[in-house]
């Protein structure tokens, strides 16, 4: 499984911001899709789970947040709204195949394919 991340950028506090992941090379439907992110200096943090059955969210992008995928397109998006500076990361989307521990695992789930990241920018 192969994901390509993209849609980074710089922009200002409380703008918007869309990020794509493609996959190719695995069955698009029997994966679990994620983001994680990963700031300067910091560990790297889960974002979002998504698994078709239930969507898991970190406290921090909970209602700021959200994550769509294109089954036609075997893309996932993440949705990001009202950034702040503390939004500032390398962002990494993931999949997992899609078991029931995974799926319950949610945000905890072990993630065995990641993309490049991509580098979101936040200014004051």
């Amino acid at each position: 499984v192969q994901l390509q991340a993209s849609g980074g950028g710089l922009v200002q506090a409380g703008d918007s911001l869309r990020l794509s992941c493609a996959v190719s090379g695995g069955t698009f439907s029997k994966l679990i899709m994620g983001w994680f992110r990963q700031a300067p200096g910091k560990g790297r943090e889960a974002v979002v789970s998504w698994s078709g059955y239930r969507t898991y969210y970190a406290d921090s992008v909970k209602g700021r947040f959200g994550i769509s995928r294109d089954n036609a397109q075997s893309t996932v998006y993440l949705l990001m709204n009202s950034l702040k500076p503390e939004d500032t990361a390398v962002y990494y989307c993931a999949a997992a195949p899609k078991t029931l521990d995974a799926i319950v695992a949610g945000l905890s789930a072990t993630f065995d394919y990641w993309g490049q990241g991509t580098l979101v920018t936040v200014s004051s």
